[in-house]
């Protein structure tokens, strides 16, 4: 008697172990026979692995994981760069592709990556229309055509105003998509600290709780003390000859830019021309810039500074985005700036192109 109870027991706690949610990873990638496939996540902005395969004739199958939520992953061929972002859940998902060109293979099987792939397919005839003008951007300067540059610099602006604006619209559109999370956080790069805390709250009550949002909920806090308005905190890093320098001492000028920037990033590179051209225009009448380099190596540092023809004080500590200096001033994404009066007081933040010379001429006068 006591067999007969027991055995249905053993079985119940089976099924109930088995019907646990969990994903399922079927992926069919032709030439790709003995590869070792990763799954990874970005946490605390670090890259960690999840999971891994080794294909057989193109296939493999990861099987019994699961996540406590919908969350944007990576598949990555071995140690090569070739890779696949979607977003996993606990359901069965396909992956069919080529490995030389798996960034765009085709998922299967996830609601929330179908929700992504139709945002991503919303932006294709921007996203297409953005290269094009880059490479005529690119084209421009190379040659010395400044005024052909520029034409093509507010085309990019204006197209991504666009982009933007598509994203915003899903925010607001999709307040319970997990899609969402991760767009608003790259959108937050540009929002102040209570357009983050607005854009938050406003989510349905089980994406706030995510860790990614209750980051940008504490960046909003730190943001604060770097509003405009507020007095800018005191750093100090050394100049390309190891010499320390703060920002106080440089403080006094009738207005100062604090300028986030590195030679390894294009952004940077495009938008220092507006910069020099400020700085040339308005040196002479109170006008100065302290560049605070995220670079990771001494020769690009300093190539760039050359290359740009930067004239003003230059300091970092080459530690890339581990620079006290940037998380005291919550950078997350350069270039960004903060215009500062004559008594350290921030007037401006991540003013750019027009927006900055409009701003320093509007002050300083012409």
């Amino acid at each position: 008697m006591k067999k007969i109870v027991y055995l249905p027991v053993v079985f119940l706690l089976m099924w109930a172990c088995s019907s646990e949610p969990h994903y399922t990873i079927k992926g069919n990638i032709a030439g790709s026979d003995s590869v070792k496939f990763y799954l990874k996540k970005r946490v605390d902005g670090k890259t960690v692995n999840i999971d891994s395969a080794v294909s057989k004739n193109g296939s493999f199958t990861m099987k019994g994981g699961k996540v406590d939520y919908p969350e944007l992953v990576y598949l990555i061929a071995g140690n090569t760069r070739k890779m696949k972002d979607f977003y996993l859940e606990n359901s069965e998902i396909t992956i069919d592709g080529q490995l030389d060109s798996l960034y765009v293979a085709e998922v299967k099987g996830s609601k929330t990556q179908d929700e992504y792939r139709s945002l991503i397919e919303s932006n294709n005839v921007l996203t297409t229309e953005y290269s094009k003008i880059l490479g005529q951007y690119q084209q421009a300067s190379q040659s010395g055509d400044f005024a052909g540059a520029e034409a093509q610099r507010k085309q990019m602006d204006s197209v991504e105003n666009e982009m933007l604006k598509l994203q915003k619209d899903f925010v607001k559109n999709n307040p319970k998509s997990y899609v969402t999370p991760s767009i608003l956080y790259n959108l937050a790069y540009d929002m102040d600290a209570n357009e983050i805390e607005q854009s938050v709250n406003s989510l349905d009550t089980s994406l706030v709780k995510l860790p990614e949002m209750q980051s940008l909920l504490k960046r909003a806090e730190s943001m604060k003390t770097v509003a405009v308005g507020q007095k800018a905190p005191d750093f100090t890093m050394n100049d390309p000859e190891g010499k320390p320098v703060s920002l106080s001492s440089k403080i006094g000028a009738k207005l100062l830019l604090v300028d986030f920037w590195a030679g390894w990033c294009g952004p940077c590179r495009r938008e220092n021309p507006n910069v020099v051209k400020v700085y040339d225009e308005f040196h002479k009448k109170g006008f100065d810039v302290f560049g605070v380099s995220l670079d990771h190596t001494r020769d690009q540092w300093i190539n760039a500074i050359a290359d740009d023809k930067l004239a003003w004080t230059q300091v970092s500590d080459l530690q890339f985005w581990n620079t006290p200096a940037a998380k005291l001033y919550a950078v997350q994404s350069i270039p960004a700036n903060f215009l500062l009066d004559e008594t350290g007081t921030i007037i401006g933040r991540n003013l750019r192109g027009e927006d900055l010379y409009k701003k320093v001429s509007e002050t300083l006068g012409k």
